[in-house]
C-alpha cells in the first residue's frame, strides 16, 4: 500500500566505510599527518589508516561503519603497540556512548572530520617507532611507484 510516505534507507556499510574513511583522511591530512589506507601490521593486523605526523608521531585510526562493526570486532587494542596516537573514527550518527572513553575519536563523514575527543598519546619505543616508519615510508613509495 502507497500512502505516500517518504520511506527512508540507511547507507550500506562499505558506503558509511568509505565515507568515514575519507573524512578521516582528510582531517589527518589538514591536521599535518601523511595517510596511509589498510596498513599491514608486524602483528598481522590491518589499520585501517596509519598516519605519520609533522614531528614523527604515528597514529592509528579505526574506521567503525556502525554499532555491529564495533560490537563483533574485538581485535582493536592490538594496533596500540604500534601507534603514538590511536582513534575510533566513526559517522556523526554513530551512538558514540558505546565506545571506550580511552581512544581519540574522530567523528567524520565524506567531506571531512572532526576530532571530538584528542587520543592520550602513548609515545612508542624508539627502534619501534624507527621500523614503523621505515615500514610506512616503503609502503608510501611502492605504492606510489605502482600509479
Amino acid at each position: 500500500m502507497d500512502d505516500g510516505a517518504l520511506i527512508l534507507t540507511s547507507p550500506a556499510r562499505p558506503q558509511i566505510t568509505d565515507g568515514v574513511t575519507r573524512g578521516a583522511w582528510r582531517l589527518l591530512d589538514a591536521l599535518g599527518f601523511a595517510a596511509a589506507s589498510e596498513v599491514c601490521l608486524p602483528n598481522g593486523r590491518r589499520a585501517d589508516l596509519m598516519a605519520l605526523g609533522p614531528k614523527g608521531q604515528i597514529a592509528i585510526v579505526e574506521v567503525k561503519s556502525g554499532v555491529e562493526d564495533f560490537r563483533v570486532d574485538l581485535k582493536w587494542p592490538e594496533y596500540q603497540p604500534y601507534c603514538d596516537l590511536f582513534y575510533f573514527a566513526v559517522a556523526p550518527e554513530f551512538p558514540q556512548e558505546i565506545l571506550p572513553d580511552e581512544p581519540g575519536l574522530i567523528v567524520a563523514d565524506g567531506f571531512g572530520g572532526a576530532v571530538v575527543r584528542e587520543a592520550v598519546a602513548e609515545p612508542l619505543a624508539g627502534a619501534r617507532r624507527k621500523a614503523l616508519t621505515l615500514a610506512f615510508a616503503r609502503l608510501a613509495a611502492f605504492r606510489a611507484a605502482a600509479l
